[in-house]
């Protein structure tokens, strides 16, 4: 393996496919091929095999010798000397900070090659996805605890590395005194070219501020985590406040037979539609773009999701819990309103007031779009790749002095 190799060692698994083929999501998958664009060398990913592929949405088959990269299996059975090889021979490893990969920045270390993690969760989400998840309350109990002590390995591993890149706030401040080089971004799969248009954004605008029913939308996995199960109880009580909407929630999920039932019991057929799962691209950009006045976010947790960006990028805002992700892109970008967290009664009167204002809406679309056009993927993943290669030069530059010191000391 060449040197310059960047190696990625991601949080996701991927199950086995057809004919030596890799399950991999289409987002992670144009994540690789961003890499490949811009770093200045070859690249290699190392996946964990699964037998069940994960609850995503964008699954798709990739044969290893049909991309423009090294795609391997990594086999964790044999703990972290399974990725002594890679990391051996990378100018930079770019790793998920999950609890099997806290010793990574260790390894690396006696290596002498420098590690960059991804964070996304912060202690608080995982506490929050945990308690969203598990019913048993003994259960519940064991596996927060195992959380808070996994979190001090967390910011072991962070102190040891060279750098760390933090998806969303959240885990930026927690990180960013732990470690130098710490770097936030937020995440999104929408390129420059994908925004939405003036003259769309403009078209809708008007349609708002004719006094239409107001058009909300949800998209995602209908799962507990993302709150998908208060937005019946949202719509319920718009409906109750008497104003005019309508509610597509797109996305598929274990919860879709509940949320079925709940918008019959309910009796929010004509409000609330489930649309299923649209392309991303095809059908879920457009639609949000032309038809959605306003995004609704249950999300019970501080899920540092691209929804929140690719949504802006189609300059629709967004009201939603007041998450600690959430709170940190509203404070970021200045546009956005906050709600208190599981309360869709007030998440709901919330929505009214801002019918009743709907020229703020449209003044939010506006901040939306533009907040977007600063954060386009491109941008993103530029960023992201010279942050590594900064770091990567960093720890050159302390192995070339190092090396120094010892030869000015061996001719003493």
């Amino acid at each position: 393996m060449d040197r310059e190799t960047l190696v990625i060692l991601p949080a996701l698994p991927a199950k086995a496919g057809d004919n030596g083929s890799f399950v991999l999501t289409r987002k992670f998958l144009d994540g690789v091929m961003e890499y490949v664009r811009d770093w200045p060398g070859p690249v290699t990913v190392a996946m964990e095999r699964v037998t069940k592929a994960d609850s995503n949405l964008d699954h798709i088959q990739v044969m290893p010798e049909d991309v423009p990269f090294e795609l391997r299996w990594i086999d964790w059975r044999n703990g972290v000397g399974a990725a002594r090889e890679l990391l051996a021979n990378a100018r930079v490893a770019l790793v998920s900070l999950v609890d099997k990969h806290t010793r990574i920045s260790q390894l690396a270390a006696t290596l002498g090659r420098p590690v960059v993690y991804i964070s996304e969760y912060s202690v608080t989400t995982r506490r929050q996805i945990i308690r969203a998840e598990t019913r048993n309350p003994i259960l519940r109990w064991r596996r927060e605890r195992w959380t808070l002590a996994l979190e001090r390995r967390y910011e072991q591993a962070v102190r040891l590395a060279a750098g760390v890149q933090c998806n969303g706030t959240p885990t930026y401040h927690a990180y960013r005194a732990l470690n130098p080089s710490t770097l936030l971004y937020f995440d999104t799969r929408v390129r420059a070219s994908q925004l939405a248009s003036i003259d769309t954004l403009e078209a809708r605008t008007r349609e708002l501020l004719e006094g239409g029913p107001l058009r909300l939308a949800f998209s995602g996995r209908l799962i507990a985590m993302k709150g998908v199960d208060h937005l019946p109880r949202v719509a319920a009580e718009l409906k109750r406040l008497n104003v005019p909407f309508s509610m597509d929630i797109c996305g598929g999920g274990v919860l879709e037979r509940r949320l079925r039932k709940d918008i019959r019991r309910l009796g929010l057929e004509s409000e609330v539609r489930l649309r299923g799962v649209l392309d991303f691209q095809r059908e879920l950009m457009p639609f949000v773009a032309r038809h959605v006045d306003l995004f609704v976010c249950c999300h019970r947790q501080g899920d540092p999701a691209c929804t929140y960006l690719e949504t802006m990028s189609c300059g629709t805002p967004i009201v939603g819990y007041d998450n600690e992700a959430f709170h940190g892109l509203v404070s970021a970008s200045g546009v956005g309103w906050l709600t208190p967290m599981d309360k869709p009664e007030q998440l709901a009167a919330r929505i009214a007031e801002l019918n009743r204002s709907r020229q703020e809406l449209a003044d939010a679309a506006t901040a939306s779009l533009a907040f977007a056009s600063r954060h386009t993927f491109e941008k993103t993943m530029r960023m992201r790749v010279d942050h590594m290669i900064a770091c990567a030069e960093a720890s050159e530059g302390v192995a070339s002095g190092a090396a120094s010191a010892a030869e000015v000391r061996a001719s003493c």
